[in-house]
């Protein structure tokens, strides 16, 4: 049987509840319960900005997308010991000096979690990135992923 037949075989209806927590599992995410997503979109100066945050148990991932649904560059940022600084590496598209690592090397500071992070800011618009940023800082605080002050005195 070639690998296509053997893919139009399976369809939706047959994925059950224990093939999507094995799913999560073989990630390394022990209970669903454990992974968040959280979507919304915010309007500045006519443009809209997307945004999709995924917590797992031990990152996170955000999408930012601008008037549209591109995925745009992804970057990885995460702290790095023992400077207590924090890495960053373009995985697809872009480099270091683009809109979404700055972004991404920034929240990392905040969050103290590492970052997966697709942007597809146009590199030109520093008040559309600076928006973006403050929106997304804005969310991850009420969702409960940033860093408390109070935390980072005592600890």
């Amino acid at each position: 049987m070639n690998s296509y037949r053997a893919m139009s075989t399976v369809s939706p209806a047959s994925t059950t509840n224990d093939d999507i927590a094995n799913g999560f599992q073989n990630l390394g995410i022990s209970n669903v319960n454990d992974v968040q997503i959280t979507c919304f979109s915010d309007v500045f100066n006519d443009t809209t900005l997307h945004f999709q945050i995924i917590r797992l148990p031990k990152q996170i991932y955000a999408w930012i997308g601008c008037d549209s649904a591109k995925f745009g560059h992804l970057y990885a940022a995460a702290p790095t010991r023992p400077n207590n600084t924090v890495s960053v590496s373009s995985l697809l598209g872009g480099n270091s000096d683009n809109t979404g690592s700055g972004i991404a090397r920034r929240i990392v500071i905040k969050t103290g979690v590492p970052l997966t992070l697709a942007c597809n800011i146009p590199k030109d618009s520093p008040m559309l990135e600076a928006a973006a940023e403050k929106k997304l800082v804005q969310k991850l605080n009420a969702l409960g992923y940033t860093k408390s002050k109070h935390r980072e005195l005592y600890s």
